[in-house]
């Protein structure tokens, strides 16, 4: 893969840094960082819920698998791939969620979004504040300028979330996805920057109404 490597001074100059090591992200109420193999336990305990599992391809089934989860992430952010960051509410010490982004483009013009949260943390608000400083990061500096994402059409939850976020649906892919020995109908979605920043504009004018 190749990368758009930008003089020191253009606005996305740090696009050409993050294999050697991702940003810390910080919200006003979570940080996003890069996973760490101590958060491999919490991850594990988080996301063995079967509400979580549910929409997962296989996730890692034990603590040493977590562990070498980790050290992947790592390999594929080294190799320009994948970013990964591990999501850290307020008042803890390990990562309980994850937000992904990959090229779908060779210059990351194009890409796609993943996301994965905890159940102890839905409905604290942690997803919207994560969500908001990744989104700044992939848009703001990453340079994306289309960002997709999917979702099952069973999973209520994530399409919400998504939607949310000021996604659009665009069309469902038919039987895409195996999970749980199953094929499953996703929801192809679609982010551009524009429609991002007027969801978070019009949440933040209903916090104040």
């Amino acid at each position: 893969m190749s990368l758009d490597i930008r003089s020191p001074n253009a606005p996305h100059a740090y696009a050409a840094d993050w294999r050697s090591g991702l940003p810390e992200l910080r919200g006003s109420r979570v940080t996003l960082r890069a996973l760490q193999r101590s958060d491999a336990a919490s991850l594990l305990q988080n996301f063995a819920n079967e509400k979580v599992t549910r929409f997962l391809a296989q996730p890692p089934p034990t603590l040493e698998a977590y562990e070498r989860f980790v050290a992947w992430t790592h390999r594929k952010r080294a190799s320009g791939s994948l970013l990964c960051f591990g999501v850290v509410p307020d008042n803890e010490e390990a990562a309980t969620g994850l937000f992904q982004v990959w090229p779908r483009a060779a210059d990351f013009e194009t890409a796609e979004m993943g996301f994965v949260l905890g159940p102890p943390f839905w409905g604290t608000g942690v997803f919207l504040d994560g969500a908001r400083v990744f989104l700044e990061f992939v848009f703001d500096t990453l340079g994306v300028h289309r960002l997709e994402a999917r979702a099952a059409t069973l999973n209520g939850r994530g399409n919400g979330a998504l939607r949310k976020l000021g996604a659009v649906p665009e069309c469902t892919l038919r039987r895409c996805f195996e999970c749980g020995g199953q094929y499953e109908d996703h929801v192809m979605w679609s982010i551009l920057e524009e429609d991002w920043r007027e969801a978070m504009a019009a949440i933040d004018d209903r916090r104040h109404q």
